[in-house]
């Protein structure tokens, strides 16, 4: 008895094994078939294998194209292409789907608008290859639109977002920037307004400095936006041809506000702003066809002083250049080198904390306005690394110097105050039990 129940088990266990191999057969084989309920597919060209796009609406063709790497509109004039919207368009082959099937084998392509279609686009691939879709009539229901591909007999209903992808114009594809810019490579920006000409040039370790009129640290930030300004430089409105002759027409007659300059490894471009009576903005670029109206603050932004981009910092140093502060006020000075992630000083750990107090405060020390005259002898000098600083006490009235440099720079008392009371605060590490 106790044998057949071993060989009952058995056969139950060959069977259970083959019902498995066979299941798990049949779900890897369905692994490699398409989800019959996922949408029909209609196309798909990689982007990177785009390499012309033909848009054909009402007669006209907008005609993108790739050259030296880049999007170049060609068609119906050659002018600069947005790149960003230009990759978009080209990425919209990728994994063409649709919403639906709509008919297997058509045979009224007037029934779907497809036999005289409103748009139609052509993608060329890098061999040369072509796919052209036709776009019909949109859908009675659900904002979709009718469309085929030339040399198949199926109709699709695909998105309306995806047709308002292919519906553009020369003018909503081309680069609306006023200044064709490579920010990266920018090494130069000159500002001229109100007589004077600002000047800030790159150095090789990709430091911004103020050369005209005079010499003179920058602020890294200011300079930032100053160049996002220049780059993002676009018209307040997208206008009409008839708009742009009307605001050429206004630009000739208004009174010049801000003349900007910008090189770049490609050469100099150059962007004029001009205020008319009614104190509209309008700018003229070397780099486009006629002028455009701007936002009504651009001429006042280009026409700052020289002082709204000069660095009010007294130390450059970062949070990790600190290895040894050299402190001196009046008979009192000490040095604080650090080795190990450990400050010392004259051979004695200090309390980190209370040296690291010292070091934000140095960081933070920043001038209230710049001046030309008044500084006497230094009552305070502070050394961090290779930056040094001196720090002159008229009254109530504290002014410092770079060392090298003629810059002087008027400090809150305050300020002064707490860098001292911060000095004073360092001390000995605690003695560990």
């Amino acid at each position: 008895m106790q044998g057949r129940g071993l060989l009952a088990a058995a056969v139950v266990l060959i069977g259970l094994s083959g019902a498995l191999y066979w299941s798990n057969k049949q779900e890897a084989a369905k692994v490699d078939q398409p989800d019959p309920k996922a949408p029909p597919k209609i196309l798909e060209i990689h982007t990177d294998n785009v390499n012309q796009v033909d848009i054909v609406k009402e007669g006209v063709t907008t005609t993108i194209a790739r050259k030296d790497g880049k999007w170049e509109i060609t068609a119906p004039k050659v002018i600069r292409a947005d790149q960003s919207a230009a990759d978009y368009l080209a990425g919209s082959f990728t994994s063409l789907t649709s919403e639906k099937l709509i008919e297997e084998k058509v045979t009224d392509l007037a029934g779907f608008g497809l036999d005289n279609p409103k748009l139609t686009v052509i993608i060329t691939k890098k061999d040369g290859k072509t796919a052209k879709l036709l776009i019909g009539d949109d859908t009675p229901i659900g904002g979709s639109a009718f469309v085929k591909l030339e040399n198949e007999a199926k109709v699709y209903a695909i998105a309306g977002s995806v047709k308002a992808t292919w519906d553009k114009t020369a003018k909503d594809l081309m680069d609306k920037r006023l200044l064709a810019i490579d920010s990266d490579k920018l090494t130069k920006i000159e500002l001229i307004a109100k007589g004077q000409i600002v000047e800030f040039n790159k150095d090789a370790s990709k430091t911004w400095m103020i050369v005209k009129p005079k010499p003179h640290r920058a602020d890294g930030g200011l300079i930032e936006d100053l160049v996002k300004k220049i780059t993002d430089a676009k018209p307040s409105i997208t206008p009409t041809d008839e708009e742009i002759k009307k605001f050429t027409t206004a630009f000739a007659g208004a009174t010049p506000v801000a003349t900007v300059k910008v090189t770049d490894a490609a050469g100099t471009q150059q962007l004029e702003i001009r205020q008319g009576t009614d104190k509209s903005q309008y700018a003229k670029s070397t780099m486009a066809e006629g002028a455009y109206m701007m936002p009504a603050d651009w001429g006042e932004f280009f026409a700052k002083p020289t002082d709204a981009y000069r660095n009010k910092k007294l130390f450059d140093f970062g949070f990790k250049d600190v290895n040894k502060i050299v402190w001196k006020d009046g008979d009192k000075s000490r040095t604080l080198d650090r080795k190990d992630d450990k400050w010392w000083d004259n051979g004695k750990q200090m309390d980190f904390t209370s040296v690291q107090s010292l070091t934000d405060k140095l960081r933070e020390l920043t001038a209230t306005k710049f001046v030309e005259t008044g500084f006497t002898t230094a009552s305070i000098e502070v050394t961090v690394g290779t930056e040094k600083i001196l720090i002159s006490q008229t009254g109530e009235r504290f002014l410092a110097q770079r060392a090298g440099e003629a810059t002087l720079y008027e400090l809150d008392k305050t300020a002064v105050s707490e860098l001292r009371q911060a000095a004073g605060d360092v001390k000995a590490a605690p003695t560990k039990k």
